[in-house]
C-alpha cells in the first residue's frame, strides 16, 4: 500500500488477549519483511481498550520493540466515548508515525498515501 509492505490480519482470526498472543504474529510479519501490521478491531479482546489492564500498552510495545508499525482498524468510537484516557491515548498515537487507530481501510489508505507523499518530499529535498 503506497510503497509500504503490509500484513493484514483477517477479522475472524484468534483474538489477541494479551502480549503473549503477539510473538507469533510479529514473527510472521518479520518473515514476510513487512513494515506495517493491520489488525482489525474484531481481533482485539475488549480488555485491550481498557487501559487499566495494560494490555494495549504491552501489545503495542512489542511492535515498537521490533520496529513494526501497527494499525488498528475499526470503529472504536464507543470505547473512546467511555474513556477519556483511551481517547487521549488514541489521539497521541495517531499523531505519530508508527501506531494508528483508523475507522476503516479507506482511512488507512489515505493515511498511508499522505505518509508516502511526505517521504517522497523528504527524499527530494535531500537530493
Amino acid at each position: 500500500m503506497h510503497g509500504i509492505k503490509v500484513l493484514m490480519c483477517a477479522p475472524n482470526g484468534p483474538k489477541l488477549r494479551s502480549d503473549c498472543d503477539v510473538p507469533e504474529l510479529i514473527g510472521h510479519a518479520l518473515e514476510q519483511d513487512v513494515d506495517l501490521v493491520i489488525i482489525p478491531k474484531e481481533r482485539l479482546d475488549d480488555d485491550f481498550f481498557a487501559l487499566r489492564t495494560r494490555i494495549a500498552g504491552e501489545v503495542i510495545q512489542k511492535f515498537v520493540n521490533y520496529r513494526l508499525s501497527l494499525a488498528i482498524v475499526g470503529d472504536i468510537s464507543l470505547q473512546v466515548s467511555e474513556s477519556s484516557a483511551l481517547r487521549d491515548f488514541v489521539a497521541e498515537s495517531n499523531r505519530g508515525h508508527h501506531i494508528w487507530f483508523v475507522t476503516n481501510l479507506p482511512a488507512l489508505d489515505e493515511r498511508l498515501k499522505r505518509a508516502h507523499h511526505e517521504r517522497q518530499g523528504a527524499a527530494r529535498s535531500q537530493t
